[in-house]
């Protein structure tokens, strides 16, 4: 089977959008285009590396797939030369409910994204990771598709954007694989699914009087 990797750079917040530059997602009036930048440094590009070394395809939706093919085909022989070549080189699945021209090499349309990922992570074949998609990566986690997390968390706030997750997200549990902290703050936190939500109690057993009076307001409340 084929696992499903959400890479994500997030802000302390939960905000995932245009990490990379102004230009990249202005989406909603977004301001803040770019935030990433100003706190890469070695950890960052070690444990990016480390995320790309493995076999792997890309799972892009519509607006990032957009991004992409038009910056890395043109970006080899340049700084970033070895991630460009590896990006040409490999199949891209590309979630899209509108038509879509497929300009980039080995590109491949998903129409339905739940249905066509859950298919997919039943082949034999390399992880499939995602980028940026945030709208991708909401289904993913609607539909428990997802099997790890690598979280580049950075220390800023920043309010409005498009968000890591949101209220459709299905209730999952995931352990700690690995983790590290960068010396500009950044937490890189690599997480796989683990089972169920599990719960516990920390109230009085028997309850007080006073908590059974709180409960049965709160149900009148609701």
């Amino acid at each position: 089977m084929r696992k499903v990797i959400v890479g994500a750079m997030v802000s302390l917040d939960g905000v995932m959008q245009a990490p990379g530059g102004p230009q990249e997602d202005p989406t909603g009036g977004f301001r803040y285009g770019g935030w990433v930048a100003p706190l890469v440094d070695e950890v960052f590009g070690e444990e990016i590396d480390k995320l790309f070394s493995q076999p792997f395809d890309l799972l892009l939706g519509r607006r990032t797939y957009e991004i992409f093919a038009a910056h890395w085909p043109y970006a080899e022989e340049g700084p970033d030369d070895s991630i460009a070549k590896t990006f040409n080189s490999i199949k891209k699945y590309v979630a899209s409910r509108k038509g879509l021209e497929l300009t980039w090499k080995d590109s491949v349309a998903l129409r339905d994204a739940a249905t066509d990922i859950a298919r997919l992570k039943q082949e034999d074949g390399p992880a499939l990771i995602t980028q940026g998609s945030t709208e991708l990566v909401h289904t993913l986690l609607a539909h428990d598709l997802v099997d790890e997390l690598k979280l580049f968390i950075c220390p800023v706030v920043l309010g409005r954007g498009k968000k890591l997750f949101d209220d459709g997200t299905a209730p999952a549990a995931f352990k700690l694989a690995a983790q590290r902290v960068s010396p500009n703050g950044i937490v890189i936190a690599h997480y796989e699914r683990e089972g169920a939500v599990q719960t516990g109690d920390f109230a009085m057993d028997p309850p007080t009087d006073a908590e059974v009076a709180r409960r049965e307001k709160m149900q009148r409340e609701s």
